[in-house]
C-alpha cells in the first residue's frame, strides 16, 4: 500500500458511489463487501484497471433495495480495493481498506452506479499534552468496557495500545463500539480528531454505564438465585430432619397445601390470608393444637365457592312449566313468582326484594323454593331457623373458641359448590333470642342488598359477598316475624288446600308414584 502522502493525490475527484446497508466504513479499516447487482460489478470492474478505488457510502434506510442519491449519507469513505472473488452464482467478494473520509459535493451520474465529485478530507496528526491525556484515558476506558462485558474480544486491547494517532484510535473504537449506525455516522462526520475522540470517549462512557447496569442486574440475579438454592437445601435438609421425627408426612401435606393454593382461584385478599396462614402453619409443630385449628381453617378458605357460580336462565315460559308440573293450582302465588323473575330479567339479574312463603304446614312453600331453584338452573340449599337464639348460628363462631366452625348461610354455600344458590331460611317466625345474642340483627346483614356484598363471617373474618344468593324465606304466620325482616320480604302467601283439591294432588302426583314404584 502507498504511504499516506501518496493517498490522497491518488483518489479521483470524481468517484464510483457503492452503497452499503449494514455498517459504516471508516479510514484504515479493513471490509469485505458481498456485492450481487450487476452495475456495481461492472463498476468494481472498471475502477480494477485504474484506481482501484470506491467511495462506499451508508444507506440512510437499510430497506430500500434501490438507493438513489436522497437515500444515502453525504459523507463516506474511499476504500482501496484489494482483493476480489467471484461466485458461480454472479455475485462478487471485494476485501478492501479504508482510505480517508471523503463528502459527496454533487453527482455526476444518478443513475445506477451512481458518481458524484467528492471532496477528500486530509487527516491531519496532532501532538499535544491534552491530546495524550486523552488518548490514555479513551485506551483504559476502552480496556475497562473489554474486561465488564463480553461483547468484545480481549484481542482489541493489545490492537488499542498500540494505536498512538488520535483520529485513528477514534475510529478504531468507534468501528468496533455497539453503537447505532447514527452514532457511528456522527463519528465520520467529525473530521477534527480531538472533538471525535470526545463524542467517542462520550460514547465508550454510555456504554459503560450500561455495562455497569447489567452487571448490577446479574449481580442481584445471582444474588436472588443463590437465596432460592440455600432455601431449596435447607428445605431440604429440614425434610430429611422430619423424616427421621417421623413428621415426613406432615411436610408433605405442607406443601400440598401450597399447591393447592397456588392453583386454587382465590379473591385477592383471601389469597394473602391464606398464603399467611400457611406460612404460619409450616412453622407450627403438628403436636400443637394450634396447628389443627389453622389447617381446619385453611381448608374452610380453600372449599368456599369464592368465584364459582352457575348461570342463569331466566326463560318466563319455561319457568311457568315448572311450576306448573311441580304444583297443583297456586295459580296466584305463582303469577307472582313469576312477576318477580320478570322483573329480575328486566333488571338484569339484580337482587330485589326478599321473598317470603307465608302459609300452614305441608301446603308446599319448601317445594316452591326448589321449583323456582330448577326453573333458575340455580343449586338449592336450605336451612331452619326454628328455635335459633345464638347470633353465632348465622354469623359464625370466633376460631378461638375450641370446635369453632362458619355460620350456617356459609356452611349451606359450601355445600352447594356455588356462589349463588337458592338459599330458603324456613320458619323465619320462630327465631329466638336470648343472652347469647339476637339472630335477628345478624339475619338483616344477611338478607339486606345494602349490606350483604361484604358479609362477614365471625370464623372467616374475610367479607364475602352474598349479594348474588336468591334467598327465600317460609313462614307459619307473619305475626311473629320481627318487623325489621318483614319489611324488607315480598309476602306471598299460600291457602290450605280443601278435600277436593287435595283428592286432585294425590290423582295427580301421588297415584302415578305409587305405580312407577
Amino acid at each position: 500500500m502507498n504511504d499516506d502522502k501518496s493517498i490522497y493525490k491518488e483518489i479521483p475527484e470524481e468517484i464510483g458511489v457503492v452503497p452499503i446497508n449494514d455498517g459504516v466504513i471508516y479510514p484504515g479499516m479493513l471490509a469485505p463487501l458481498v456485492l450481487s447487482d450487476g452495475n456495481l460489478i461492472n463498476l468494481v470492474d472498471n475502477v480494477l484497471d485504474s484506481s482501484k478505488i470506491i467511495g462506499v457510502f451508508t444507506q440512510k434506510d437499510r430497506e430500500v433495495s434501490d438507493p438513489g442519491p436522497d437515500d444515502i449519507y453525504r459523507f463516506g469513505c474511499a476504500m482501496l480495493i484489494q482483493k476480489m472473488a467471484r461466485f458461480p452464482d454472479g455475485h462478487i467478494r471485494i476485501i478492501g481498506q479504508g482510505l480517508t473520509r471523503i463528502r459527496i459535493e454533487d453527482f455526476t451520474s444518478t443513475e445506477n452506479p451512481m458518481r458524484a465529485r467528492i471532496k477528500v478530507y486530509r487527516e491531519r496528526g496532532i501532538t499535544d499534552t491534552e491530546i495524550s491525556a486523552l488518548i490514555g484515558n479513551i485506551q483504559s476506558a476502552f480496556i475497562r468496557l473489554i474486561d465488564k462485558t463480553d461483547k468484545y474480544p480481549n484481542e482489541l486491547k493489545k490492537v488499542v495500545m498500540n494505536i498512538s494517532e488520535p483520529g485513528q484510535l477514534a475510529d478504531f473504537i468507534a468501528s468496533n463500539l455497539s453503537i447505532g449506525i447514527k452514532e457511528k455516522m456522527s463519528v465520520l462526520k467529525t473530521v477534527a480528531p480531538k472533538k471525535r475522540m470526545g463524542m467517542v470517549f462520550e460514547y465508550i462512557d454510555n456504554e459503560l454505564e450500561i455495562a455497569k447496569i447489567g452487571e448490577k442486574i446479574q449481580k442481584d440475579m445471582h444474588q436472588e438465585m443463590d437465596r432460592e438454592q440455600r432455601e431449596y437445601f435447607l428445605r431440604k435438609k429440614m425434610k430429611a430432619i422430619k423424616k427421621e421425627l417421623g413428621e415426613d408426612d406432615i411436610s408433605v401435606d405442607a406443601e400440598d397445601l401450597k399447591e393447592k393454593i397456588d392453583q386454587a382461584d382465590l379473591p385477592e385478599r383471601v389469597a394473602e390470608a391464606a398464603v399467611e396462614q400457611w406460612r404460619r402453619l409450616s412453622r407450627m409443630s403438628p403436636a400443637s393444637a394450634e396447628y389443627t385449628v389453622t389447617r381446619t381453617y385453611l381448608d374452610w378458605l380453600l372449599n368456599i365457592p369464592w368465584k364459582i357460580s352457575t348461570s342463569d336462565n331466566l326463560d318466563i315460559n319455561r319457568a311457568k312449566k315448572i311450576l306448573d308440573k311441580d304444583h297443583y293450582d297456586l295459580d296466584r302465588v305463582k303469577e307472582r313468582i313469576l312477576e318477580f323473575l320478570s322483573v329480575r330479567k328486566l333488571k338484569g339479574g339484580k337482587i330485589g326484594s326478599i321473598l317470603c312463603f307465608v302459609g300452614p304446614p305441608g301446603v308446599g312453600k319448601t317445594s316452591l323454593g326448589r321449583s323456582v331453584a330448577r326453573a333458575l338452573g340455580r343449586k338449592f340449599t336450605r336451612i331452619s331457623l326454628g328455635g335459633i337464639r345464638d347470633e353465632a348460628e348465622i354469623r359464625g363462631h370466633r376460631r378461638t373458641y375450641v370446635g369453632a366452625l362458619p355460620g350456617r348461610i356459609i356452611q349451606g354455600i359450601k355445600n352447594t359448590g356455588s356462589n349463588n344458590p337458592v338459599f330458603m331460611l324456613d320458619e323465619v317466625d320462630k327465631i329466638g333470642r336470648d343472652f347469647r345474642g339476637d339472630p335477628t340483627s345478624a339475619l338483616l346483614e344477611v338478607l339486606d342488598p345494602e349490606q350483604n356484598n361484604s358479609f362477614e363471617d365471625n370464623y372467616l373474618n374475610l367479607p364475602f359477598d352474598l349479594s348474588s344468593v336468591l334467598f327465600i324465606t317460609t313462614a307459619n304466620v307473619t305475626d311473629t316475624i320481627p318487623a325489621p325482616l318483614l319489611d324488607r320480604m315480598e309476602v306471598m302467601e299460600l291457602p290450605g288446600y280443601i278435600t277436593s283439591e287435595k283428592v286432585q294432588i294425590a290423582k295427580k302426583y301421588l297415584i302415578p308414584r305409587q305405580f312407577e314404584k
